[in-house]
């Protein structure tokens, strides 16, 4: 019972948290808009009670929604770089889309760049505030609700799941492991002794069984999806006879949706292009000026539907890098990278040619990073599910990019861009492009694979695989 009313106070907590953060940033929105309708409040109606209410509303409103998509708000969950982050992503988007509501509410649209004067600074300010205060709200959480004391469950096959969980010290301690083979008397004492459970990659028979256990004894339960899990997450419950049944549309993204994102896609890196051609030309100078080789380097890749394509970069390893052992990711400390390589790799730089295949059609903005040729082939066979991906175009960024790291293994890799494939919106492409820009700066997201990685991922793949299918309810 203590258990539950401290896991009750976290999600309390949140809500007071955000609640204080919306109110401020509207209180300096409110100030910012009041003081501008009161300069320019000619008839007098500007300044009525229905507009304030409206412009506030509408700002507190979307301030919430966009904060919530971007993950503004999970104070405790998330890192206190990435909350800081999302939350001027945030506050910069609600500004945005406010400074033309706010045109539309007054009628004023000739005070464009004086409304634009005056939230930029805004912005600036309110990101300063929110920041300094989201610090102690989280290193208050982390008073108050201390790490969970995990229990762990695991199959025959070893994973680094266990390292990953205690690389978030303020939120999971992984107390004790034990094995899927025990005895269901033994399961329920060790639940007891726990705040939460582990079910780290088991057979599937196994798993369903410890999940209605945890149902039953109200234990909060995480556990490894399988790749069955994320197609049917996006079921639909169909109550046409009593008997439960879940509908898998299965049909892909539809006409709309396609149309959108193509539109989105043109415009957007067609925009790229332009804004950015003075950081490609300088790229492209260092590259040439470094060894006088080709600047770029193209490389046969697959979209959709398994259409090959040559993806362009900025060549960041010696020429003919992949000549003599085959194409091979790069590892943690490559000698393949050149000079310039190691400076344009980390922020991506490399990529920005990709705008020339988007904008011809041949890849997205978002989807699954397209892989090279022979590493597609290599993980297909370790992991037929792989050729999923090619259901959407490639992208330039993607779901796994944001959440995984370069080094993913390829399991991993399909369960996340399959999320994106069964869950697609335009919200959630907004979203990612949001993310992408948060983690540039993250070290973790560049890590590179290390040797014994490079050569083993597929096997992995294939032996996570072969649990994937290992038994039924």
């Amino acid at each position: 019972m203590k258990r539950r009313a401290g896991l009750e106070g976290k999600y309390i907590y949140r809500r007071i948290c955000y609640l204080i953060l919306s109110a401020l940033a509207a209180v300096g929105f409110f100030a910012v808009w009041f003081s501008f309708v009161e300069e320019n409040n000619q008839t007098g109606h500007l300044t009525g009670t229905g507009n304030l209410a409206m412009a506030v509303g509408i700002y507190i409103a979307t301030y919430l929604y966009i904060g919530r998509g971007l993950n503004a708000f999970r104070i405790g969950v998330e890192r206190k770089t990435n909350l800081l982050a999302s939350q001027v992503m945030t506050l910069f988007c609600v500004d945005v889309l406010e400074l033309f509501v706010s045109m539309a509410i007054t009628g004023q649209f000739r005070f464009f760049n004086e409304f634009l004067i005056r939230y930029l600074p805004l912005w600036l300010l309110q990101s300063f505030v929110l920041c300094i205060l989201i610090l102690p709200m989280v290193n208050l959480y982390r008073k108050l609700f201390p790490p969970l004391q995990v229990l762990e469950i695991i199959g025959d096959h070893p994973n680094k799941l266990f390292g990953k969980m205690n690389n978030r010290p303020d939120k999971y301690h992984i107390a004790r492991t034990i094995s899927f083979h025990e005895e269901e008397a033994e399961f329920r004492r060790e639940f007891e002794r726990y705040d939460a459970v582990l079910i780290n990659d088991i057979p599937s028979s196994a798993r369903n069984r410890l999940l209605k256990l945890c149902f039953d004894m109200d234990k909060r339960v995480y556990f490894t999806p399988k790749i069955s899990d994320i197609i049917v997450k996006s079921s639909e419950e169909l109550n046409l006879f009593d008997t439960p049944l879940y509908l898998c549309r299965n049909r892909g993204m539809g006409i709309i949706h396609a149309g959108i994102k193509r539109l989105s896609d043109i415009v957007l890196s067609g925009l790229a292009l332009i804004v950015l051609s003075p950081v490609m030309l300088v790229v492209a100078a260092a590259i040439y000026f470094e060894d006088k080789g080709p600047v770029f380097f193209r490389q046969q890749r697959q979209t959709a539907g398994g259409r090959e394509f040559s993806i362009i970069k900025f060549r960041s390893m010696v020429v003919d890098a992949d000549k003599s052992g085959g194409v091979r990711p790069a590892g943690a400390e490559d000698d393949r990278i050149t000079r310039v390589g190691r400076v344009i790799r980390p922020v991506r730089l490399d990529e920005l040619p990709q705008l020339i295949n988007i904008f011809r059609g041949e890849m997205s903005l978002v989807g699954p990073r397209p892989e090279a040729l022979p590493m597609m082939e290599q993980y297909t066979r370790s992991i037929p599910e792989f050729s999923y991906r090619l259901k959407v175009k490639g992208g330039l960024t993607g779901y796994a990019q944001v959440y995984g790291k370069y080094n993913t293994l390829p399991l991993d890799k399909i369960k996340m861009d399959l999320f994106y494939i069964m869950n697609y919106s335009v919200l959630l492409d907004v979203q990612i492009m949001f993310e992408t820009l948060r983690i540039l700066f993250q070290k973790e997201s560049t890590e590179g694979f290390a040797s014994q990685q490079t050569a083993a991922g597929a096997e992995a793949g294939r032996a996570n695989d072969e649990r994937e299918t290992d038994g039924n309810e």
